[in-house]
């Protein structure tokens, strides 16, 4: 009797512990851990990997697989110097094209060009922690209040669901990424195309 009321009271409390464990939390809720730069920065590298930004940001070369990323040009946006071929306007009320690099998108809204993110001064080289947040959490041009909407494929969205050290580590990263001078064109919308 005594043993089975100890195992009752054991699977209790296992129960309650795995129970407040899985309860849904606030995406942005922070710990209290001490976090060095490194760590901040590793982390930073881990997400800026698995969430696939160098798929839009990175220009590709073509090897014997198809696209591969250039590793002189990573996280350097759309290339300034190359531009978007004459399509036919009317696919794109439907569709949206996407160029062989994947750093340009055309669709009903025009074309948006991936941005430089690296830590030059023409990518985001000069930009702050704080802006660099504020761009992510309000999907706004430089984290500017009056800057345009971020356009697709920029999933700005989810990213927003980010917790303040997740953001920070991205940005300590990015930080430490090679500098790459690169002006990356303006978006245009379909009129101008």
């Amino acid at each position: 009797m005594k043993k089975t009321l100890i195992y009752i009271g054991l699977l209790g409390l296992l129960s309650l512990g795995y129970f407040s464990a899985c309860k849904p939390s606030d995406a942005k809720t922070e710990t209290s851990a001490v976090i060095t730069k490194d760590s901040l920065i590793n982390r930073g590298k881990y997400l800026v990997v698995a969430m696939g930004c160098n798929d839009c940001h990175s220009p590709k070369k073509f090897g014997a697989n198809g696209p591969e990323l250039d590793s002189e040009r990573l996280l350097s946006g759309h290339p300034a110097n190359e531009t978007i071929m004459k399509f036919d306007k009317s696919i794109v009320k439907n569709y949206a094209l996407f160029n062989y690099q994947g750093t340009a998108l055309i669709g009903p809204w025009g074309v948006s060009y991936s941005a430089n993110i690296t830590s030059d001064a023409t990518g985001i080289g000069q930009w702050s922690e704080e802006q660099f947040i504020k761009c992510i959490r309000t999907g706004k041009n430089k984290g500017l209040e009056n800057g345009r909407p971020l356009l697709p494929p920029m999933p700005w969205q989810s990213y927003a669901q980010l917790n303040d050290t997740d953001l920070k580590s991205i940005f300590a990263y990015l930080q430490t990424v090679k500098p790459v001078e690169n002006v990356v064109p303006a978006a245009k919308n379909l009129a101008e195309l």
